[in-house]
């Protein structure tokens, strides 16, 4: 424990005096940089974690959540009336797929058709956006396409999509790609280009005539009520569907979250490197500070201090500037994260550029989410680092022999 005259004495060293001008400057840099680090650490962990829950959504908003495929036979309709299912979903979609070349003039490209029920197609959630285009009745003829890909293809809701399916069809010259002209009815927007571009709604009917599939081929898309406890759910239904090939959103997306992580990660560590460096600046502080103050070192251990107290009185100044300066790097980095879209915007207005541009990151503001674990983390870290790099000073002063430093004074 640490007395009440430690205490008292470590906070008279921290009011230094106008003759200790070089002491103020390395102090205030060290509360500065200390400051700054967490600070700048906790506005970057908050835009990261904030660019990943929008993205989480995006894809959670455009993929089904759970997707079981049978291997050879169908699925087992009476699984779907099993309680712990009807427990943990919200809706249970059948669909099929298949993979088309889009024919357009002298432009050619692969696309994904995902095949719905007239009744199943609205109950999408990216049909569900406000940003979605057209009429929802997803009839034999009718094909919904995305935002990117209606750019590319310069089409709009009425225009003909040429599709060619790689199942054949017999002419008296021998097998040919089937061909089928399909009717732009609605236009959606997810959000994610690569989504937009790639894949297109068509009737479920009219996809299994196209590709030649059958009823029992068809997949089963489950949307969950909490959509974010994956790992769980998934375990859940693989219990039911103990035969079929089960996996979620985050198996199709694995690659990409843990190229997030990994950036995440790194982030960290390179931003903490700003806090250390700036934490070793209290060696250097609280070394010219023993230096300053030997006279009142002797002193105190001639009067019968122990060097105990000595160690913790430096101990204490060291630990007294980083806690002090995390908490002010913590209240810098809180308020810059609350406002950061508004500092954008004002940014973006002053020096006229766009910063983070919605046609390339398709976010129409800057994402933030403060997550108060990753604050913790980020606090003790900082209040950590500068306890330990105030020890080795604070073992020094403790060493001071009082009878040669009141000799030399």
């Amino acid at each position: 424990m640490i007395s009440k005259l430690e205490k008292q004495i470590a906070f008279r060293y921290l009011k230094t005096k106008k003759k200790d001008g070089f002491l103020n400057v390395i102090s205030t840099f060290s509360f500065i940089g200390i400051s700054l680090g967490v600070a700048v650490l906790i506005i970057v962990m908050s835009v990261m974690n904030g660019f990943r829950s929008e993205l989480v959504n995006k894809i959670i908003g455009f993929n089904p959540h759970i997707t079981v495929k049978p291997y050879s036979n169908s699925i087992d309709y009476e699984k779907l009336k099993d309680n712990n299912l009807l427990a943990i979903s919200d809706e249970m979609i059948f669909t099929n797929t298949g993979e088309t070349v889009v024919i357009n003039k002298d432009y050619t490209k692969g696309l994904v058709l995902r095949g719905y029920a007239k009744n199943d197609f609205p109950k999408l959630e990216v049909i569900k956006k406000s940003n979605f285009i057209g009429k929802k009745n997803l009839t034999e003829n009718y094909i919904s396409i995305g935002k990117e890909l209606s750019f590319d293809l310069n089409l709009e809701i009425g225009d003909k999509l040429l599709l060619m399916s790689s199942s054949g069809v017999q002419t008296i010259i021998g097998s040919l790609p089937k061909q089928q002209l399909f009717v732009v009815n609605s236009i959606f927007d997810s959000g994610l280009a690569d989504f937009d571009q790639n894949i297109a709604f068509i009737n479920i009917n009219a996809l299994e005539s196209f590709f030649d599939l059958k009823e029992k081929d068809r997949i089963l898309e489950i949307y969950l009520k909490e959509p974010i406890k994956i790992e769980m759910m998934k375990n859940k239904v693989q219990n039911i569907f103990k035969n079929e090939f089960v996996y979620s959103w985050a198996d199709m997306n694995n690659a990409l979250f843990s190229a997030l992580k990994v950036e995440r990660n790194v982030m960290f560590i390179i931003l903490s490197l700003i806090i250390i460096v700036a934490a070793f600046n209290i060696i250097s502080g609280l070394t010219i500070l023993v230096k300053n103050k030997t006279k009142e070192i002797a002193i105190l251990k001639s009067i019968g201090v122990l060097n105990k107290s000595i160690t913790k009185i430096f101990f204490l100044v060291g630990l007294i500037i980083g806690t002090s300066a995390t908490i002010f790097g913590v209240f810098l980095g809180v308020t810059f994260s609350i406002y950061i879209e508004n500092l954008r915007i004002f940014l973006s207005e002053i020096f006229d550029i766009k910063l983070f541009p919605e046609e390339i990151y398709f976010l129409s503001k800057m994402p933030t989410e403060i997550n108060i674990n990753s604050i913790l983390i980020i606090s003790f870290c900082s209040i950590f680092i500068t306890a330990l790099v105030s020890i080795f000073p604070a073992l020094r002063a403790s060493k001071l022999d009082p009878v040669q430093s009141l000799k030399y004074e």
